[in-house]
């Protein structure tokens, strides 16, 4: 299980899933954060602190 962005249009760019992640699996990146699928551990904190719900679970 991992993240992904689901909707570049909608990623306000304001970092609080990079700086959440416990395993550095976000990186900042244009458009939104890039996923590091290897790195991701599927705790999913990132979609709790996401103002704008940019985020989903998959896989």
């Amino acid at each position: 299980m991992t993240v992904a962005l689901i909707g570049p249009g909608t990623c306000t760019g304001c970092g609080a899933c990079v700086t959440t992640c416990p395993t550095r699996a976000l990186r900042p990146a244009p458009g939104g954060p890039s996923v590091l699928d290897l790195a991701c551990t599927g705790c999913l904190e990132c979609l709790d602190v996401c103002p704008v719900d940019a985020l989903a679970e998959v896989g």
